[in-house]
């Protein structure tokens, strides 16, 4: 039988995390496309970092952190009284530390693209870098954002190594697909794992297939 309260939890936690991630990640993709400071670097890697680190090394310096002794769960217990860890909010901040790269990285590259000479010319022309950036760096960046929206929800619904160590296993809150069907292959029911495995085979083969059209519009367009 098919339960439907990991799959919202899943659905819910990667919509969150998306949002938070594109007002999060447009502003620091644009810093980055366009600073010279010596920071860029050190930030770049930093961003980076989810890439190359173990899911269970970042999820564990963040249970650690977000727990009611770390620097930020203590701040968030004494403002709200209520723990971060093992709490859907402390999955939320694992999953956007956890899949910021797959949204800044190519909002970056994106804006990049667009380049500094036809920004330059928009301001000569009298427009203000509010405008530039709304009506000509964001269509021209229409692609960037629909990969970074993809990879970010696709990657926050295959997570797991974060999720389990941040927020654990608990039904209706922090419980995941991927999770579930781990607790499935762990106790030899692999027909309930088989049917939530192909959901998200299905799910993500559809949503790549959808972006990959969507992209090749947008090319033709441009």
């Amino acid at each position: 039988m098919i339960e439907l309260a990991p799959i919202l939890v899943t659905l819910k936690l990667a919509s969150f995390t998306t949002f938070i991630l594109l007002i999060i990640g447009t502003p620091l993709a644009w810093w980055l496309s366009n600073t010279g400071s010596k920071l860029k670097v050190a930030i770049e890697s930093v961003v980076a970092l989810p890439l190359v680190l173990p899911p269970t090394v970042l999820g564990f310096y963040l249970l650690l952190a977000l727990s009611p002794d770390g620097f930020i769960g203590t701040v968030w217990s004494y403002i709200s009284d209520t723990p971060l860890s093992f709490s859907f909010t402390g999955l939320v901040i694992g999953s956007v530390i956890y899949s910021m790269p797959f949204v800044v990285q190519p909002l970056q590259a994106s804006f990049e693209m667009v380049g500094k000479p036809l920004q330059k010319a928009a301001y000569t022309l009298g427009a203000t870098p509010y405008d530039t950036f709304k009506n000509i760096v964001l269509p021209l960046s229409a692609r960037g954002f629909l990969v970074a929206i993809t990879l970010g929800f696709a990657h926050t619904v295959g997570e797991f190594g974060v999720v389990l160590m941040v927020g654990g296993n608990i039904p209706e809150v922090t419980q995941v697909l991927s999770i579930v069907i781990y607790d499935h292959v762990e106790v030899l029911e692999y027909a309930q794992a088989h049917y939530y495995s192909i959901g998200l085979l299905v799910f993500s083969f559809v949503v790549l297939y959808i972006t990959y059209s969507l992209n090749r519009k947008l090319m033709v367009r441009i």
